[in-house]
């Protein structure tokens, strides 16, 4: 796995665990041998406009032990800062591959929760996810201390709890960093995004040829022009101009030296 050091450039991408495809095996062995809350996610163009902008992203980033590099934005914005953006892992496809391996590789057993969209797809998309092993599910329009009390009333003392996180930027972010802090069990949280939506069939899934290329955001925009044309039309400019500016300074609200610190931890 591959961190890069503390030269000149921008620390959020910095920050980034760049992999390559055959790094997934040893990755997923790293994750199921998780003794404490640990949180993986994923950084695209959005997330990197969003944590430009919200006050307290960037903190809630500091807390993502495995923050993975997911679209051609954020490729384009390793290679600004000198590094190799080796594979594009966006959750969709990841996410399932991950579930899978703790399932069947995991040293202790696994227990299930999701916590984000609404009803039907929360309960539809975990059944799919979770290929028809128990979980426990609620929606993603609670507060902090209602997800906690959930998970305490669910969880099992001895296993490694998997929590999805599908509530979008930041909310589930901001979730993780609190759940992180509140929580003394093993457990992998994993900031999902769409994926229950995804897996419920709620939205379609780019076609590959879109995938391939980084280009899945495109397909969505040609799908729904007026949700996302502020994300991507607007946003992708914007994005542009950020990662020109942070790739020569190290100032980001607390991203630096500090956060490539807790990620050692």
């Amino acid at each position: 796995m591959t961190t890069a050091n503390f030269k000149s450039g921008d620390p959020l991408i910095r920050k980034l665990c760049l992999l390559n495809e055959e790094d997934l095996t040893s990755l997923f062995n790293e994750i199921s041998n998780t003794t404490s809350p640990t949180i993986l996610g994923f950084l695209n163009q959005h997330g990197y406009n969003i944590a430009q902008q919200h006050p307290y992203m960037p903190r809630y980033l500091d807390q993502i032990k495995y923050l993975l590099r997911d679209g051609i934005g954020v490729k384009m914005a390793c290679k600004a800062n000198g590094l190799d953006p080796k594979a594009n892992l966006n959750g969709t496809d990841l996410i399932p591959q991950l579930v899978s391996h703790l399932s069947e590789h995991a040293p202790r057993d696994c227990q299930f929760f999701t916590m984000g969209t609404r009803e039907p797809w929360v309960t539809e998309g975990s059944r799919n996810l979770y290929d028809g092993k128990p979980f426990h599910a609620i929606d993603g329009f609670q507060k902090n201390d209602v997800y906690l009390d959930f998970f305490r009333e669910h969880y099992q003392p001895g296993k490694l709890a998997v929590i999805v996180l599908a509530m979008g930027m930041p909310r589930q972010e901001e979730l993780a960093a609190f759940l992180k802090r509140e929580l003394d069990v093993p457990c992998i949280m994993i900031c999902g995004g769409a994926i229950i939506d995804f897996c419920a069939n709620r939205f379609e899934r780019a076609p590959v040829v879109f995938r391939k290329f980084g280009l899945e955001w495109l397909y969505r925009l040609l799908m729904e022009p007026r949700r996302l044309f502020k994300r991507y039309a607007i946003g992708i400019p914007v994005f542009m101009y950020y990662v020109l500016r942070n790739s020569s300074t190290n100032d980001m609200g607390g991203m630096g030296k500090e956060s490539m610190a807790n990620r050692e931890r």
